[in-house]
Formats: structure tokens, sequence, C-alpha cells
């Protein structure tokens, strides 16, 4: 007599053990896609030789790059002009999107559902190009910092992201300190956002991220080249075959490959360092509004 129940088992039992290997196998293949480009970069970053290939130990160590891009003008101060508008404008976007996710979960604001669904709008149909560029000319903000900064501050879908996470904060704890004689400015302070670290950090951090990495508008309405940021030297070393290819420095030569993969990797250490930090409030603010109960 065959035990059919058992047999169906043991076929369920293997089924899932190869389906377990195969799964691992994919991730480690993916993951090493990912982590030997990196290792590639570190490597070349702190190697004079600067061989082609996957080199991932360098042959002829050296410091020289990264000396370089601290203490040389044309790569320090971009790298100061990314800290300054990551810093201020994460700033100026979590105070723009925490005031308006607080002002559109106020049940009794005149025209609130009006105002939610405009916001939504803009999120979908934007103004385009032409008008944008025009509108900071005329704000007369064009070789400005700020043309850069104000222009991010403004996300909708982070705003909309707070509002859904403000909107599971009890009610009962507004309530109370309204019947206390609070104003809505203290419940904001005093206990919205005390109560918002995780959706505070996980907007911050994706706020910290579009300054550092942006750009695109330093192109468009920056025309000064010493107000360029940490990215667009990038980008020029990225695409840059011309002879910043040996640069000397105290009487050596630093290979072009070896300054070009240290800025990279000096580029990517601000978030290295941040994001595990952030990391236990940034799971629990991306799921900010999945669940209803």
């Amino acid at each position: 007599m065959i035990d059919r129940g058992g047999l169906s088992f043991k076929k369920g039992y293997v089924g899932r053990s190869i389906f377990k290997i195969c799964n691992t196998i994919f991730l480690i293949l993916v993951m090493a896609m990912m982590i030997v480009p990196i290792l590639k970069i570190v490597s070349d970053s702190f190697d004079a030789t600067t061989q082609y290939g996957i080199n991932l130990i360098p042959v002829k160590f050296t410091l020289q790059a990264y000396h370089m891009i601290f203490t040389n003008q044309e790569l320090y101060t971009p790298f100061l002009i990314s800290v300054y508008t990551t810093v201020v404008g994460t700033a100026i976007g979590l105070l723009l999107t925490t005031l308006g996710a607080y002002v559109l979960i106020q049940k009794d604001l005149p025209g609130r559902k009006f105002f939610s669904w405009m916001i939504f709008f803009t999120m979908i149909f934007s103004g385009g190009l032409i008008p944008t560029f025009l509108l900071i000319r005329n704000l007369h903000l064009i070789n400005s910092l700020w043309s850069v900064i104000l222009p991010l501050s403004i996300n909708v879908y982070n705003t909309v992201l707070m509002k859904s996470f403000f909107e599971q904060l009890p009610q009962s704890l507004m309530e109370a300190a309204e019947v206390d004689g609070c104003t809505p400015m203290r419940i904001f302070v005093s206990i919205v956002l005390p109560l918002s670290k995780p959706a505070l950090a996980s907007i911050g951090l994706f706020f910290a991220v579009e300054y550092w990495n942006h750009f695109f508008n330093f192109i468009m309405y920056i025309n000064d080249p010493n107000k360029y940021n940490f990215q667009i030297k990038i980008r020029e070393l990225v695409l840059s075959s011309t002879e910043l290819s040996n640069a000397r420095m105290e009487g050596s030569y630093v290979a072009f490959k070896t300054v070009q993969s240290a800025v990279i990797i000096t580029a990517m250490i601000p978030f290295m360092i941040i994001y595990p930090f952030c990391q236990r409030y940034f799971v629990q603010g991306v799921t900010v509004g999945a669940v209803k109960e």
C-alpha cells in the first residue's frame, strides 16, 4: 500500500528545497552584480596604476586622489556647495512638507478637499520647463543657489506621504491638547512632530538624496562655474577624455581614472554613513499609508 500523503509531502519538501537553492543562487548573482562594480571603483580610487579589468585589490596603494579632492579648489568648493544645498534644502523641504500636510488634515479647513485635489493635480501635470525657467528668471533667482533649493523644496508625493502619516496619529491626543488650550501650532510642535520621527526620517532622506544627486537645475539656472555642485564635477570627470589625466601632486602623478573613481566614492560616502542610522525609521516611514484599518 502506497502512502500517498507521505509521498506528496516529500515531493513538496523537495520542491521547496530546490526553489530555496535556486532563489539563493539568483540573489547571490544579483548581489554580486551590484557589489563588484562598487568594489572595483573603490579599488581604483586607491590604485595609482589604474589597470583595466576587474581588479578588486589595489596594485599600488595611494591616498593622493582623496587628498586632491579635499585640497583642490575645483573639487573641494563644489563638495561644500553640495553639502550646503543638501542641508538647507532638506530643512526647508521638511518644514514646508510638514506644515502643508498638517494643514490638509484639519477637518474644519474651508475647501480642504479642493486644495488636496489641486495639490494632487500638480503631481500629474506640471507647468513645463519653459514656464518654470521664466518664473525663476522673473524672480531674479538666475545664478543663485536658491534657484536650485526652492523648486525642489516642494514635493507633492512627500506631502501626501506625510499627510497619510499624520492622519494615522491618535486624534484623541490632539483633541485633549486642544481642550487644554493648546493652539494648533503648539499641538503641531509638541505632539505631532515628536510622534512623526519615522516619517520625518524617511522623507528627510528622500529630500537629502534628491538634493545631493541633483544637477539639472544647476545646468539650467546657474551660469557661474564657481557655483556648480559636486555632481556637476562628477559628470564632467566621467565625460572628460582630456588630460586631467595625470594631475601632478607633490612630485608624483595621480592618474585621471584614480581621481575619477575617488570622486564617485566621495559622492557615495555621506549616505553610506547616514543610511544605517536612519534605516529603522526609513523602513517604518516608507510603509506610511499602506494599511488602512
